[in-house]
């Protein structure tokens, strides 16, 4: 009996976690979306385990911005877009929402591309299953309450756990593994400065700041409950990281040592059945799905949420779609066009993900320097606003993204400037 009311306190904690955990997690491994997995699969398998040591920086870079993205949630009881309208004005909130929603109408395409590559890889067709992905991600959000969505989407960060399942039958030399993990190495050529660009520009993007503050405040998470969604941040970030590092180091240990070469994430996976098993090709090809998937339903979400936010409307996913028909119509409109461009008969979808990608990076400065003076604002944060040694280390990490921004959308409109002008 002494025994069970000595651990009484620590079951009381648990239970609080659990039922505050969710937004961070899920927010984090939306990260590792089709794009995001193909920008590891193609530095695993075209440069070996190089780019390693830069996992634990990008970590510390998450969890820095989206722990202080939490804050704003729990504390305000506000989404980020009703919060920079509050800040910036109407007509500032406008301009960057439409880039936002523009450069997500282009990520859910890419998501909806992954749905079809990863489904062709087990001989569906896209015309099959781009359309049953679209109606039940569109019937999750729209018929389903707030409590089942997120249920759903924390079964689907688990299945990322296919990708460690794949490193690890990859067999790697894990000494050499731990070798490159801690030796910082890297390359001056164009290559291999896009991928370490594009590898940590695609970890933070303006729409996780946006989806994570609304589903904080769409769970009802309040300022006591803080200490236990910063846990969900930081774990979600972690693992978020881990996966993103089993994808580099199976691509490395098998594709990258047979000196194969890959373009997409489909790639790797159909490059793995010979080269680790088809086990493993099996389980990156439904790591892809899954991330598909789940992105397809979280992006649209995200923009919707946006949407509603910026001009006051009502939003939320245990409204009905009477209650929150901006809501729920912009959701549905994304879910569409994302899943109708991928059928018509378009070659390459490669410089859509390049042009959603550099819009990201225009807004995300923006975004997360708002942040930072909503964050510093003691009379909307009160006690919760950042330390010195916070503030230090979150404007040193805005500093490094701004700089990587810059660098990407110079080295992304290189890239265009190559296919307009053929020999330049």
């Amino acid at each position: 009996m002494r025994l069970w009311m000595r651990w009484k306190p620590i079951r009381i904690r648990l239970l609080l976690l659990l039922s505050v955990i969710g937004p961070g997690i899920i927010t984090a491994n939306v990260d590792n979306d089709a794009g995001g997995i193909t920008t590891y699969s193609v530095a695993g398998a075209h440069f070996g385990n190089s780019l390693l040591w830069m996992l634990p920086l990008v970590a510390i870079a998450l969890i820095l911005i989206q722990e202080m993205s939490a804050r704003l949630g729990v504390v305000t009881g506000k989404g980020l877009a009703d919060l920079i309208r509050e800040s910036l004005g109407i007509r500032a909130t406008a301009v960057i929402i439409a880039i936002v929603v523009f450069a997500n109408i282009a990520n859910t395409v890419s998501e909806f591309a992954g749905v079809a590559a990863s489904m062709e890889i087990f001989g569906v067709t896209k015309f099959l299953s781009v359309p049953i992905a679209a109606v039940a991600v569109w019937l999750l959000i729209v018929k389903a309450n707030y409590k089942i969505v997120e249920r759903v989407f924390l079964i689907a960060s688990a299945i990322y756990l296919a990708y460690i399942a794949s490193g690890i039958m990859a067999h790697p030399n894990w000494t050499k593994v731990a070798a490159d993990f801690v030796t910082p190495s890297f390359k001056f050529e164009l290559a291999y400065v896009t991928i370490f660009v594009t590898a940590i520009g695609t970890t933070i993007a303006p729409w996780m700041q946006f989806y994570q503050q609304a589903s904080i405040v769409d769970k009802g998470i309040k300022p006591a409950d803080y200490v236990y969604e910063r846990i969900d941040v930081i774990v979600g970030s972690i693992f978020a990281v881990v996966v993103a590092g089993f994808i580099i180091v199976a691509c490395s240990a098998t594709i990258f040592a047979a000196g194969k070469h890959i373009e997409t994430a489909k790639d790797a996976a159909l490059a793995l059945a010979p080269l680790a098993g088809k086990y493993a090709s099996t389980l990156f090809a439904f790591g892809l799905l899954n991330a598909s998937v789940f992105s397809a339903a979280i992006l649209p979400l995200s923009t919707a949420y946006v949407v509603c936010e910026a001009f006051g409307w009502e939003s939320g996913v245990d409204k009905s779609f009477s209650q929150a028909p901006v809501f729920f119509g912009t959701y549905t409109a994304l879910i569409a066009i994302g899943a109708a461009i991928i059928l018509l008969p378009i070659p390459s979808l490669i410089q859509a993900m390049m042009a959603s990608q550099t819009l990201n990076g225009v807004v995300l400065p923006v975004i997360l320097i708002v942040m930072l003076r909503l964050i510093n604002d003691r009379r909307l944060m009160g006690k919760f606003v950042n330390g010195r040694v916070f503030n230090f280390l979150a404007w040193s990490v805005v500093a490094i993204l701004i700089f990587l921004t810059i660098v990407l959308i110079g080295l992304s409109v290189m890239g265009w400037l190559r296919v307009a002008v053929p020999g330049m």
